[in-house]
């Protein structure tokens, strides 16, 4: 179970992503150097091709996205040397003050899971991100060495809840009303009495193109009173329209994040910052 936070003086992290929201909008912006998004902008398929995409991208939105997250699949596949570029991305993030999530999914038992939160949330670390995404199926409580060392540092978690994946359903749905996506957002709501203020610091993965799943499952978002990661805006289907329609009351929580719609305007910073920029439109209703 939860204790109450120890930061030691230190803001949350939720404080902190609450803040950058409220003054820049709700986007996030994934670093997702897949190949063939490498090859379009004249990159080799290298360490050294992924070093220049992900700086471009940082330098283009640093100033404009509420928070980064690269997908570290995307630098393990290039072993050691993509890791050391994942390394310096997530050095620039704190360099640049805009929120680093580091999307590994990770989730694991016991030790392990404790050496995966060493990876991730503890301060000398050199992967040390604001915040990590975990995955929850060997059951929440499991996830508890990230839960508390993030809850220590003042670093967060993403926790997956309702991906939009068309196999996700087969484990999240399984349960009806009782299902396993409502049981995780009820841990979520009750790991967030921890936290102080209107935001706590562990958040959901919930997808932007969901659709009906949160009202068939009788999910109440607003409730966890964490932030919402919703990937899926632009290119794999989902406007700002449907964010609010699918989120409802829960809108305000919501961290959208576009990677493939606006990492497509590249390789030029000034397409990258136009095309953020449009997006933040949508997402204010502007």
């Amino acid at each position: 179970m939860p204790e109450q936070a120890a930061t030691a003086g230190r803001e949350s992290f939720g404080s902190r992503l609450g803040a950058a929201m409220a003054a820049r909008g709700p986007l996030c912006v994934g670093i997702d150097p897949h190949p063939a998004l490498l090859k379009s902008w004249g990159l080799d398929d290298d360490a050294a091709g992924l070093r220049r995409f992900s700086l471009t991208v940082l330098e283009a939105v640093a100033s404009l996205a509420a928070a980064v997250k690269p997908q570290v699949a995307l630098y393990e596949r290039h072993g050691s040397a993509g890791m050391a570029v994942l390394e310096e991305v997530l050095a620039t993030a704190r360099d640049e003050s805009v929120l680093s999530i580091a999307d590994a999914k990770r989730g694991d038992i016991g030790s392990t899971m404790a050496a995966y939160a060493d990876a991730w949330l503890r301060d000398e670390s050199p992967l040390a991100a604001d915040s990590v995404t975990l995955s929850p199926y060997l059951g929440f409580e499991s996830l508890r060495p990230a839960l508390d060392l993030a809850a220590e540092t003042g670093r967060g978690v993403f926790v997956l809840a309702l991906t939009s994946n068309p196999e996700g359903a087969s484990v999240q749905h399984v349960g009806g009303k009782d299902s396993v996506a409502r049981r995780i957002t009820e841990s979520a709501a009750a790991e967030n009495s921890r936290y102080p203020g209107s935001l706590g610091s562990v958040g959901l993965v919930v997808g932007a193109t969901v659709g009906s799943a949160l009202e068939d499952l009788g999910l109440d978002l607003a409730a966890v009173r964490g932030p919402i990661l919703a990937p899926g805006l632009g290119a794999q289907g989902a406007t700002p329209a449907d964010l609010r329609a699918t989120f409802g009351a829960a809108y305000p929580l919501v961290l959208a994040t576009s990677s493939r719609d606006i990492l497509s305007a590249g390789p030029e910073t000034r397409g990258l910052r136009e095309a953020a920029l449009r997006t933040l439109d949508g997402l204010r209703g502007e």
